[in-house]
């Protein structure tokens, strides 16, 4: 058959006429019944490798062509049309075989890749040749990762087991090694260097080679495994492995090893699930800021509260916050300097000698139980004119060891006691309240009197020290000591004794990054938070590993001129702060990488610490493809979660609990796929699976299970 004369041109191919035809009608004949036209998608979910239907709904009637094209351009973008008048169809330029179009409009396309994903319209021409209607749908084609998903062909490491003491081995487990494999290399640290390479293996020879950084308590597998036996605090840190193939293509991977030190967090008897809070610096200079960190708020906090002081008193309350809510409530004792962080944590700028002191973290669990956690924060008045050195003294409290454990004793020593002493006295707990005194000395008599919180395990001394011997996990906590002088003026100091369960890891002082929050949301802020820069640093540079053996200069720092420069690309991007601290604002997945720290002191002394920034995107919702949602008793079904995320978790759901497998019941390698086999009457109801990474989680919506009888 012949195409409509109206659809040709001179010089034109067919479908050139028509596009020109409908380019030119688009202009001046465009009739405004298009908004009754609409496409469904059948199925509504389509996965790579099967087909969609373009179900059109509602065409308008005395219609003499349809034209259906990729985009929303039909001009070079056409896929095929059909005359309704003569019946013919015909392919456009970006027809791939794949695709038929039918006398109702719908378009069918087979076998379906990711390719196919974007807009399609659908044009249709009346008798008159005017556009009668024109009508838009988004197709998405999901990427099926089941049995195998995208992340399958990388090597990754797991440590076995993911959590370890001191003392115990960890095996540092490699999946999916390059079958076309030379050799690899195990280093200790986040680079490359030969000065710390573990130890090397030829696949060829099979044969295992040791470098400078062997203890002798490691122990190298065919496998690309490496075991690490009788692991010290020393052990800790990144791990790398580098893998070689034949044509000479490397490939880096890292797994950071970390020591289970929970059991030595001190214990306070009010609460078993009690955080923790670090002052960050330890000790900040006047004029400073100090970050007040809290790592481990736990889950169920509903909200949280600072106090100015040892004690949860209302007119010293800083700030409060509601997890729910997005904002914080100033509290009386706010000066304007304070800040505070969804994860508890409370930021103190410009710090004066006046913000020394202890400070109280209350935090309130949605069961409605009350924790109470103090910290102690040091402010350096060394660089600060002093106008008066008697009243610049103040009394002070030292604890002898630093951090006690379990059975040891412990001496808080006094500083500055006041030459005018009438008496002082030793409470629990911060409160000067009689039944928490512990003992009170009078200098008029000489005499020490017991309270009722003494116990024979302490020892009082007339130089206002108190000695607590043989210490339990009871004796943790905030403990005061009130003075009296000659004209019956009061001075308190405080000290929090922290007990401890087993030995603590030693205080190395070394370079270290902390990753606040640990897992990073996009759009959310991520701070590279610098521990224990030397103190006589001369300057400090942040690198963006790029390749191996090469890294991007980010930002860096001289203290000579106290300026720091930011690389043009991370420009308002960035914050980096004097304490060596590296802000991401409104952090991208672009923004993963692993990032190193690298300090200059005096005598050209380098140090170099490293952190694995990673940014999640919050997950979308999956869908269930079911092989069919009517089965009969003891034949078997086939459900897959299918999501268009990477690098996710899947569990299942059944009837909005989660899933008890049972001997039936089989999951693919991802998880993805649940299968039952055979089928009975019980497995009837409604299934759903749940994605989720580290900062997001969404639930599909349910698929309904019949079974009937055979």
């Amino acid at each position: 058959m012949e195409m409509p004369s109206v659809l040709l041109c001179n010089g034109c191919t067919p479908w050139q006429g028509l596009l020109l035809t409908a380019s030119l009608l688009a202009c001046w004949h465009f009739h405004t019944t298009s908004a009754s036209v609409n496409i469904e998608s059948v199925p509504p979910h389509v996965v790579e490798g099967e087909n969609v239907l373009l179900l059109v709904h509602n065409l308008p009637e005395n219609l003499s062509t349809l034209v259906w094209s990729k985009g929303e351009n039909i001009r070079d973008n056409a896929i095929g049309l059909y005359t309704l008048s003569q019946d013919v169809s015909a392919p456009g330029p970006l027809h791939s075989g794949r695709e038929t179009v039918y006398h109702n409009g719908s378009l069918l396309l087979r076998n379906v890749t990711r390719k196919d994903t974007g807009f399609y319209t659908l044009q249709s021409l009346n008798s008159h040749e005017d556009i009668a209607s024109r009508t838009t749908i988004y197709l998405h084609v999901h990427t099926s990762n089941c049995g195998c998903p995208s992340t399958c062909a990388q090597i990754t490491i797991e440590s076995v087991p993911s959590s370890i003491v001191e003392g115990e081995s960890v095996l540092l487990v490699v999946y999916n090694l390059p079958e076309n494999l030379r050799a690899f290399f195990w280093y200790k640290g986040g680079i490359v260097s030969k000065n710390i390479e573990v130890a090397w293996h030829q696949i060829a020879r099979n044969t295992t080679g040791f470098g400078p950084a062997y203890s002798g308590r490691e122990i190298v597998y065919s496998n690309g495994s490496l075991l690490l036996q009788n692991v010290t605090w020393n052990d800790t840190g990144f791990y790398t492995l580098r893998t070689l193939s034949r044509d000479l293509e490397t490939e880096l991977v890292r797994v950071q090893l970390q020591l289970d030190s929970c059991v030595c967090k001190y214990k306070n008897p009010t609460t078993n699930a009690q955080p923790t809070v670090e002052s960050v610096p330890p000790s900040v200079a006047e004029g400073g800021n100090a970050l007040l960190v809290v790592p481990n708020l736990p889950k169920d906090t509903r909200a949280i509260f600072w106090y100015k002081g040892a004690v949860a008193f209302k007119n010293q309350e800083v700030a409060r916050r509601k997890i729910a809510a997005k904002s914080s409530v100033l509290g009386p004792a706010h000066s304007g300097r304070e800040t505070m962080y969804s994860n508890g944590s409370l930021l103190l700028q410009n710090v004066t000698r006046n913000d020394a002191g202890f400070y109280t973290l209350r935090t309130v669990t949605t069961d409605l139980k009350v924790g109470l956690v103090h910290v102690k924060l040091l402010v350096d008045t060394s660089l600060s004119v002093c106008c008066n050195s008697l009243t610049s003294v103040q009394l002070m409290i030292e604890p002898v060891p630093q951090n006690a454990v379990k059975g040891d004793s412990v001496l808080f020593l006094v500083h500055n006691l006041p030459e005018d002493l009438r008496a002082f006295a030793w409470y629990k707990l911060g409160h000067n309240n009689q039944k928490f005194k512990i003992a009170e000395f009078s200098r008029v008599t000489n005499y020490i009197t017991h309270g009722p919180a003494y116990s024979e395990r302490a020892v009082v001394y007339t130089n206002g020290s108190l000695l607590l011997q043989d210490v339990m996990q009871t004796d943790a906590g905030v403990y005061v000591l009130q003075t009296l002088n000659r004209d019956f003026k009061t001075e308190k100091a405080y000290v929090q004794l922290h007990v401890y369960t087993c030995r603590l890891p030693p205080p190395n002082g070394q370079l270290s990054i902390e990753l606040m929050p640990t897992n990073v949301a996009e759009g959310k802020n991520a701070l590279l938070l610098a521990h224990n820069m030397p103190e006589n640093l001369v300057a400090f540079h942040w690198y963006l590993e790029v390749a191996i053996l090469n890294s991007r200069l980010i930002a860096q720092k001289d203290t000579i001129d106290n300026k720091i420069w930011i690389a043009a690309a991370y420009s308002g991007r960035v914050t980096v702060y004097h304490n060596g601290s590296l802000l991401f604002h409104n952090a991208t997945q672009d923004d993963t990488g692993f990032y190193s720290l690298v300090t200059i002191s005096t005598r050209v002394k380098t140090q170099q610490t490293h952190v694995d920034l990673r940014i999640y995107k919050p997950v979308t919702q999956p869908f269930i493809q079911v092989t069919s949602t009517t089965v009969t008793a003891q034949s078997s079904v086939v459900f897959t979660c299918l999501s268009g995320d990477t690098g996710v978790s899947i569990c299942w759901i059944f009837n909005n609990r989660n899933l008890q497998l049972t001997e039936r019941m089989t999951l693919s390698p991802t998880k993805c796929q649940l299968s039952i086999d055979p089928v009975r009457r019980e497995d009837a109801g409604d299934y759903q699976c749940e994605v989720f990474n580290p900062v997001s989680s969404r639930i599909s919506l349910p698929v309904s299970l019949a079974v009937t009888n055979e």
